[in-house]
Parts: structure tokens; C-alpha cells; sequence
């Protein structure tokens, strides 16, 4: 009976201790949605999609590793003019603020301390392994000013999800093993198909580019669209949602993401097309209006602020606990914080989402 009994509470405590070794198994991922800004955010106004991972961190730009722990992740995006790369890995701190630590991130900035902050950085961290000719970028062409201090040019929203350990594996292996080489094309090899590719080996045959809307074309609030919608059908995404406002002083506020049907119909394009072909102009606004009018009502998600990025590894209840972030290096990028029980819906920020047109 003695040995009995130590045999059950034996096997009890292995299969607690399994469970407390898989408690921080589940991790977080994020697809972000940054609105346009500037004079090519007014003429193509669709914005920008990244991958924020909680789990994934980059050894250098171009390879990643697993996180260790108190690492905050990295952000993982498809840009155009960074030496005939496809990819860039960039810790979430600097590639939001330009800096190292959350206690070096400005208040409020000016032209002058972005240019010396991103300058810094860049030759600190990240010029040797992109190269010294690499383009800063400019008006026309991008360059590695894309990569840094984003929160600076615009507004971000996050949209986080569970990942496992599995899942985050297969995006380390996969972009680890193929060449990294761009074929950027602005219609359909773009950031937002760089996505598309990413989230589904997360959500298996989810996103698909269609016909229908924005002409086969793939655009950030396409994609965002679609994780929202299977969101709301498999709540067991937990997806949250959250804001990164956009830092003062710089530039002028960002403005609302829109995809192709709505950029030509509901601005000054709409004027010249359809006086050089009023059928074209006719079958985009049928687009728009049958499949493209997929509106985002974002009603006050709750806001990271710079001292809370944490949040986005974190199980929290959104505004419980925010912890401070640390500081990130190149090779420093996310990490396994201790666990908290899941959330079973998803945050106040998704269900103050309206999306039509399913």
C-alpha cells in the first residue's frame, strides 16, 4: 500500500513539473499594421505590414535564433533598397525608437535628433553586416531608415496572437535556410505578401491572395482584414489588439491604412481614370463596393506606452502588471517571460473592432 501510494505521488509530481516546464511554451507573435505618412504615404496610401516575434531574435539582421530569457523579441519585414535583401530582422525597441533601452526614447523629437539617433544605431549595430554602401534612402527609394525609429514616422497597430514553439521553429528554420534575396515588387511581392507568407504557417491556407478585392494585389489592410476575421471564428488565437502612437515632433500625424479600390475611388485618382476609361473606373468602383469596403473601426485599443513594451511577451490582462522593457542589442531581441493563465476571449481592443463586409 506504502509503495503504492509513493508510486502515485511520484508520477503527480512528474506531471506537475511537466506542466510547469511547458508553461512557457506558448508564445506571442503580432502582425503590424503601420499607417501612412509623408508625401508616399499620400500618393500610395496602404501603409506597411511586419511581423513583431515574441520568441524569435536576431543573431544579426539577416539570421535568427531563439530568444533568451528577458529578450523582447525582434520585428521581421520585407523592405526595398536594403542591399538586394529580402528580409531585415531588427530588435522591437530600436526598430520602433531608434535606441537601445526604453529609457533613452525621447518625449517629443525634432528632424535633427531622429537623423542622429537612427545614424548611431546604424553604425553601432548595424552597418557591418548590411554593408557601408548601403542606401540611407530618400524621397523616391528606400534605405535602412526604414528599419529604425518607425514610431517616430507613424502610428502602429498590433495585432498578437499564441504561437508555439513549433510554429516559431519552422519561421526560423525556413528563413534561416533560403536565400535571402530580394524580388521585391511593389504589386505582388510586396511587405504585405511578405506577411501573408509568414502568418500562414501560423493559420494553415488562411490567407490567399484573391482577385477580388484590389486586383489580385495584396495590401496591409487586405491581410489585417483576413486575421481578424479568423480571429473572431477561432477564438482560441487569443488575438489581442493594441496601439504604438506615434512620438511628436517629427513629422505630421500618420493616416488610416486604406487597400487599392479605396485609394482610387475615395481620392483624386478616381478624377484622371475615369476620363482616360470610364470602364476601368466603373469595375474598380464595383471592386470597392462589393468586396473592398472592409472598414477597421479601431475604438481605443489600449496603448503601449515606451516603458511597457512587455506587454507584447507578456499573458497579461491588458493594464495589469506592465513591466519595463529591457535593453535590447542586435543579437538581444525577445524572450519566454514568465507565463500567466491565457486569456479566453480576446482584449477589450478586438472587440472594439467593427470589420463589415464578410
Amino acid at each position: 500500500m506504502l509503495f503504492a501510494y509513493k508510486t502515485r505521488l511520484f508520477f503527480f509530481v512528474l506531471v506537475a513539473l511537466a506542466v510547469m516546464s511547458c508553461t512557457p511554451c506558448q508564445g506571442q507573435a503580432a502582425l503590424l499594421l503601420e499607417e501612412p505618412y509623408g508625401f508616399f504615404g499620400t500618393i500610395n496610401p496602404t501603409g506597411h505590414n511586419a511581423i513583431y516575434f515574441g520568441r524569435i531574435c536576431a543573431e544579426t539582421p539577416t539570421k535568427l535564433r531563439r530568444c533568451e530569457p528577458g529578450e523582447l523579441g525582434s520585428v521581421i519585414a520585407r523592405y526595398q533598397g536594403i542591399n538586394s535583401y529580402d528580409w531585415i530582422a531588427v530588435p522591437l525597441i530600436p526598430y520602433l525608437y531608434s535606441v537601445d533601452t526604453e529609457v533613452q526614447i525621447p518625449d517629443r523629437v525634432n528632424r535633427q535628433q531622429v537623423n542622429l539617433m537612427r545614424q548611431r544605431y546604424f553604425e553601432t549595430h548595424l552597418q557591418q553586416n548590411l554593408g557601408e554602401d548601403v542606401l540611407r534612402g530618400n524621397l523616391v527609394h528606400g534605405g535602412w531608415t526604414q528599419l529604425l525609429g518607425t514610431s517616430y514616422e507613424r502610428r502602429t497597430y498590433v495585432f498578437r496572437f499564441d504561437t508555439t514553439p513549433e510554429q516559431d521553429e519552422a519561421v526560423i528554420e525556413m528563413l534561416n535556410a533560403r536565400a535571402n534575396q530580394s524580388h521585391f515588387n511593389l504589386f505582388y511581392n510586396n511587405c504585405a505578401d511578405f506577411a501573408r507568407q509568414i502568418l500562414n504557417i501560423y493559420f494553415p491556407r488562411t490567407f490567399r491572395r484573391s482577385i477580388f478585392p484590389d486586383a489580385g494585389m495584396t495590401t496591409p489592410k487586405q491581410i489585417t482584414y483576413k486575421l481578424m476575421r479568423y480571429a473572431r471564428k477561432h477564438p482560441d488565437a487569443h488575438l489581442q489588439v493594441y496601439e504604438i502612437s506615434q512620438i511628436p515632433g517629427y513629422r505630421r500625424l500618420s493616416h488610416a491604412n486604406k487597400s487599392i479600390a479605396e485609394s482610387l475611388t475615395t481620392t483624386a485618382y478616381a478624377v484622371p481614370i475615369f476620363l482616360l476609361n470610364p470602364y476601368l473606373a466603373g469595375g474598380i468602383f464595383v471592386d470597392y463596393l462589393a468586396r473592398g469596403r472592409f472598414h477597421m473601426v479601431l475604438r481605443n485599443p489600449e496603448v503601449i506606452k515606451p516603458d511597457e513594451l512587455s506587454t507584447l511577451t507578456d499573458r497579461t490582462v491588458p493594464n495589469e502588471n506592465p513591466a519595463s522593457a529591457k535593453m535590447q542589442t542586435p543579437g538581444a531581441a525577445g524572450g519566454d517571460p514568465p507565463q500567466i493563465p491565457t486569456l479566453n476571449t480576446a482584449n477589450p481592443g478586438l472587440e472594439g473592432i467593427r470589420i463589415t463586409n464578410e
